[in-house]
């Protein structure tokens, strides 16, 4: 990848952070910068709810059985938009295991790879990479812990440290 290319960014709310957790909501950045936002209705099976993750995210049940989309639809519209790509998330072992649990319970393979955002950074920028987040966040004014807010605050951290060492 030329240093120059913005990373798609991928991130993902859940039900909480244990076993039997599942993705509730999955926001991408695209390279263009624009954004997509999924909430997912839970799959039959999913039953896992945490209240600590719902205070962090502000999600509710009652808000996923009202908008939420069937995994199904979810899985299609990710596989549309990033066939063949390679996307970034900051949090890769939680992302690629929810993203599985998406696409096994809707039964469609996944037609993206997932990456470690850290992959795209050298020590320096990881050594300013908090600061830099805190500040794109403060001055995006966005909502934290919402899927694509936190995903356009990623991509913008990693475009300005890319930018200062270019």
């Amino acid at each position: 990848m030329h240093h120059t290319d913005t990373p798609i960014i991928i991130d993902i709310e859940a039900s909480g952070f244990g076993r039997g957790s599942y993705p509730i909501e999955i926001g991408v950045a695209l390279a263009d910068g624009s954004r997509h936002c999924y909430l997912v209705a839970p799959a039959r099976s999913w039953k896992h709810w945490d209240p600590d993750a719902e205070k962090i995210h502000g999600i509710s049940r009652d808000l996923l059985s009202t908008y939420g989309r069937a995994v199904s639809d979810v899985a299609w519209r990710l596989n549309e938009l990033l066939r063949q790509r390679t996307v970034y998330s900051d949090a890769w072992s939680f992302d690629m295991s929810w993203i599985g649990k998406l696409f096994d319970a809707a039964n469609i393979r996944q037609s993206f790879r997932v990456a470690d955002l850290t992959e795209l950074i050298d020590e320096s920028q990881m050594a300013r990479w908090r600061d830099m987040k805190d500040a794109v966040a403060a001055e995006l004014g966005m909502q934290r812990h919402r899927a694509s807010g936190d995903a356009r605050i990623l991509q913008e951290t990693w475009r300005r440290l890319h930018q200062r060492a270019a």
